[in-house]
């Protein structure tokens, strides 16, 4: 299965990203990263991103990553949005956002979508946005 058009909506509209990533000795790691998205993967570049400890853990064969995109659309009410990824990362070289060199591309192997129209939170069952849960394919 692949992203839906309210998803790949959401993604596209939203510049900044929370990428979890596993250093060698097993210390998980959780960076701020803006990211592209084509439709299929996530590129997360930077200035000089080999230098970070995102690319460095992937580069260390840890390529097991985790993706959240999330934004508060109000505070009054409150109105949460959020997509979350599960993938794998390889590094890449591409002419991207930041210019071209040195990309990581995240595959998604399982994502949650949650109340991307943005209703208003309630904390009654009855108000509640359900969770999408979509397990992708390979491309």
């Amino acid at each position: 299965m692949a992203f839906t058009e309210e998803e790949i909506t959401y993604l596209r509209s939203q510049p900044l990203g929370r990428l979890a990533t596993v250093a060698p000795g097993g210390q998980p790691d959780v960076a701020p990263v803006g990211f592209e998205f084509d439709g299929t993967y996530f590129y997360i570049g930077g200035l000089d991103p080999a230098k970070t400890r995102k690319f460095r853990n992937v580069a260390a064969g840890n390529d097991q990553v985790a993706l959240v995109i999330d934004d508060l659309k109000s505070t009054d009410p409150w109105i949460p949005r959020l997509l979350r990824v599960y993938g794998t990362a390889e590094l890449v070289e591409r002419d991207g956002r930041f210019g071209p060199g040195p990309y990581m591309r995240v595959t998604p192997v399982i994502s949650w979508s949650w109340n991307l129209i943005g209703d208003p939170f309630d904390h009654g069952a009855a108000g509640r946005p359900s969770l999408r849960r979509t397990v992708h394919q390979p491309a």
